[in-house]
């Protein structure tokens, strides 16, 4: 398996995938055949598909379409092509979903995502934080002058959870990398202690919704040993833990 050369067909079948939603958001209502080239979209998903089948082998099996059996445009009716259309992006976002998953995308990014946060964050505090809000609120500029996208890359104070008569809202979520981002404020030692109960009932609450747990905790002095303090937390495969220093 050459990772390089999945890398780049990600790259192939995220742009693919690109340019049919484009035409789903796009596609005039009055336009009487929006799905009509259905046909072209067939034979780059056979092209991208069948050169990932040659290098993952026997790992994965993926539909791919007999094009001379497929009726052209001419020979179909709208919902007909909508229908062929709407096969293609299922299996194009299959693809895509298979690739990530073999390049370990998803972990990669939530690296990413922590070493970032890790270092840029006490840069952007400019003055003692009195509450979480305003941890939440710098790391919600910094993810915008990022790239990303409130509605679409991430999301704040949504995704309820119900554990028994408790509700939990995590802080943010990151849906496309199943994870949830919990913000701490450590102003004092007893508050220290307290966060420490208060992530582990995090921890069996937002695993119930999301595979993947980040907690940062913006810390005013109060913990001495970093490691001590992160323990039990920041040993589990999707389980991590930051401590920025004020």
């Amino acid at each position: 398996m050459d990772k390089q050369i999945l890398k780049n067909l990600l790259s192939n079948t995220k742009a693919l995938e690109d340019a049919m939603k484009f035409i789903y958001r796009t596609s005039d209502t009055n336009d009487i055949f929006p799905f009509s080239n259905y046909k072209t979209f067939m034979r780059k998903y056979n092209d991208i598909a069948l050169k990932v089948l040659n290098e993952l082998k026997e790992e994965v099996i993926f539909d791919t379409y007999d094009l001379d059996k497929v009726k052209d445009w001419a020979d179909t009716v709208k919902p007909q092509q909508k229908m062929y259309f709407d096969t293609v992006l299922g299996n194009v976002a299959l693809l895509r979903s298979t690739l990530e998953n073999k390049l370990d995308i998803k972990n990669e990014e939530i690296i990413n995502l922590k070493n970032f946060l890790g270092s840029s964050l006490r840069k952007a505090i400019l003055h003692d934080p009195e509450n979480e809000t305003y941890i939440q609120d710098t790391i919600e500029q910094l993810l915008i002058g990022k790239g990303l996208s409130k509605g679409i890359d991430y999301d704040r104070e949504v995704g309820r959870l119900k554990v028994s008569i408790k509700e939990y809202k995590p802080d943010f979520i990151f849906l496309k990398l199943d994870l949830a981002l919990e913000i701490k404020l450590s102003k004092t030692k007893p508050k220290s202690k307290e966060i420490v109960d208060e992530i582990n009932a995090d921890i069996q609450a937002y695993g119930k919704g999301y595979n993947q747990l980040l907690f940062l905790v913006y810390d005013i002095g109060t913990i001495r040993d970093e490691d001590e303090f992160k323990n039990d937390i920041d040993n589990k495969d999707n389980i991590q833990l930051i401590v920025v220093k004020h």
